[in-house]
């Protein structure tokens, strides 16, 4: 069907490498220990759209040109870079987390949580990259409507990904009331987190591709 083929094969690999630790994972267990599901979930949903961007750039064609123009390539790279860094630096620069075990948190803060997931999976050529990369080896060359298999395949492996990536947010905010007790554990896990980001725009920002 639209010139998809080894489409289970397809599925099995996709759910692997949403297995694998990422900064997008990092993001989300750190907002969801740090304010709780709603914010977790809110981050998780905004790295989906992010992968759904990715989705429709890479049936387009736009992401073919990342992949072909270095200087599209180093544009976009930097920009991903210099936002790894900023929210690292913002993560060593904060001040002793207190959480408050009543604490509500409001819809700008979700809509803040989600807008940075947004950001942090779209601002990665990476994924971009990975995306055209990893899909057109599941789609027959000859196929008249590759932009419906890239579709396709895409939003599979968006599904996939949302699913594990609720999950993460839900998981880490159950053990949100471990770091409730121990404010001095939070404030090393940010510490960590910030260091973590910092080092991931510097090895984004030294990559050739």
């Amino acid at each position: 069907m639209l010139g998809i083929h080894d489409y289970g094969l397809f599925v099995v690999t996709g759910v692997l490498l949403n297995l694998l630790p990422g900064q997008d994972t990092l993001y989300i267990l750190g907002s969801s220990i740090a304010h709780g599901r709603r914010v977790g979930l809110a981050s998780a949903l905004g790295i989906s759209t992010g992968c759904i961007v990715h989705t429709l750039a890479a049936a387009v064609g736009l992401s073919a040109l990342l992949a072909t123009s270095a200087l599209a390539f180093l544009a976009v790279k930097w920009v991903g870079a210099a936002y790894l860094i900023y929210l690292g630096v913002r993560a060593l620069s904060a001040k002793t987390q207190h959480l408050d075990p009543q604490q509500r948190v409001n819809a700008a803060s979700a809509g803040i949580a989600y807008r940075r997931g947004v950001l942090t999976n779209v601002l990665n050529p990476k994924v971009a990259l990975f995306f055209l990369a990893f899909l057109p080896q599941f789609i027959d060359s000859e196929s008249p409507t590759k932009v419906l298999a890239f579709l396709g395949l895409g939003f599979t492996f968006v599904a996939t990904g949302t699913a594990w990536c609720l999950f993460l947010a839900c998981a880490a905010a159950r053990v949100r009331e471990f770091f409730v007790e121990h404010p001095r554990a939070l404030d090393n896990l940010s510490r960590a987190s910030g260091a973590l980001f910092v080092l991931l725009g510097l090895r984004l920002a030294a990559a050739e591709r």
